[in-house]
């Protein structure tokens, strides 16, 4: 094959590959995993560090971005480090029609700068919107305005923007018109097959006596520990219910939010409500979500959400916050709660009782959603139509 029939893409702004906990990181090692014995495509992903190298992993050039200790600017600061050795790289090895896909849309004032370089090497420049990261209640009003300008200017300043929500994509259209922006549509992915552990393997029956839990005996969340996944209303309303079942949260919990909601809720009063911290090993949270009663999800900023699909592809039962983005993935696969008082606690309390063949015909209905639409597969397929096929050199 020669080597301008190789198409080399470089991924910017996810934390890098193996090992980090969050969707862009999972989305990137999907992707080179689905991809590495792929000839016709080379990665080079950009990883955040404490050091500065290169590594191979899934076939892909791994190179690390030392990011000095600078508060919240560090995301800013390590995008744009990136892009400067993306472009260097570019430059020193004569790479042919490259195309270099940021992920989010933190960098926007410096966006046209990288585009015109890139332009001038016959690259092009690809970015994924990811959610309305302005509207997160985490962020100040000040840098909630940084990130609306600089969302703006990423449109703006861009050949073609993948979103992996229709609503997104709708959304961007409908907000930055007046730039005509080159749009397309690919999702996140999901697993669909079952966990590779046995029900009796000590890893699982470890960690369900560690945390006082059994098969099926417990609601499950696995999300970040961020207010806009609406923590305190599924708390509030769990509390509430008459549920007999646990419920288990696994998350990387921030001790300041951690005592705002025990304040505010009193949730340690209830035995019932679990933290049970975090679980990297992916095939023990496959099985612990495959051994949940339900799955709660409360997610309402961002697309679609990979823990969302993971739960559609794992777990029998699915109860989702009734927002635009939720319903967009799981359809009628799903049963959806409002966050007006009582909602979620009579869906809880009705879930309880629901008959194993019911919960089936809604396990079958997700997992069938997930098969057609959602499998890693089927996204991994459109991303190698989009990246060697699809682009205009």
């Amino acid at each position: 094959m020669a080597v301008d029939d190789i198409q080399h893409v470089f991924i910017v702004g996810s934390k890098g590959i193996p090992g980090s906990y969050g969707g862009y990181e999972t989305f990137v090692d999907k992707l080179t995993e689905y991809h590495r014995n792929e000839p016709r495509l080379k990665y080079h992903v950009a990883c955040k560090s404490d050091e500065d190298g290169e590594f191979e992993y899934h076939n892909a050039r791994c190179f690390k971005v030392k990011v000095p200790d600078i508060g919240p600017a560090q995301a800013i600061y390590y995008d744009v480090a990136a892009l400067n050795r993306t472009i260097e790289y570019i430059e020193q090895h004569g790479i042919a029609h490259p195309i270099v896909y940021i992920l989010a849309c933190r960098i926007g004032p410096f966006t046209s700068h990288f585009h015109k370089k890139l332009q001038k090497l016959g690259g092009k420049l690809f970015v994924n919107p990811d959610g309305h990261e302005w509207m997160r209640a985490k962020w100040s009003a000040p840098v909630r305005k940084y990130w609306k300008i600089s969302e703006r200017l990423m449109v703006k300043h861009c050949d073609l923007l993948i979103c992996d929500s229709k609503n997104i994509e709708r959304y961007i259209h409908e907000e930055y018109g007046n730039y005509r922006p080159e749009t397309t549509y690919i999702s996140y992915g999901a697993e669909t097959r079952k966990s590779s552990l046995a029900d009796d393997d000590p890893a699982l029956l470890d960690w369900y006596a560690e945390k006082g839990l059994e098969p099926k005996s417990y609601y499950l969340v696995v999300g970040r520990f961020v207010p806009e996944n609406n923590y305190e209303t599924m708390i509030r309303e769990f509390m509430a219910s008459d549920s007999k079942r646990d419920f288990a949260l696994i998350t990387n919990v921030s001790d300041k939010f951690l005592d705002e909601l025990k304040e505010r809720t009193h949730f340690d009063r209830d035995p019932r409500i679990k933290f049970v911290g975090t679980v990297y090993d992916q095939e023990l949270l496959m099985k612990i979500r495959e051994n949940a009663y339900a799955y709660l999800h409360g997610h309402e900023v961002g697309g679609t959400n990979p823990s969302l699909l993971e739960a559609l592809g794992s777990t029998d039962l699915n109860l989702l916050l009734d927002v635009g983005f939720n319903r967009e993935v799981a359809e009628d696969s799903a049963l959806y709660w409002t966050k007006e008082p009582g909602d979620l606690a009579a869906l809880l309390e009705r879930s309880d009782s629901m008959g194993v063949e019911e919960i089936e015909r809604f396990n079958s209905l997700s997992s069938q959603t997930v098969l057609q639409n959602y499998s890693w597969d089927f996204i991994a397929q459109e991303y190698f139509d989009l990246f060697a096929c699809g682009v205009n050199r």
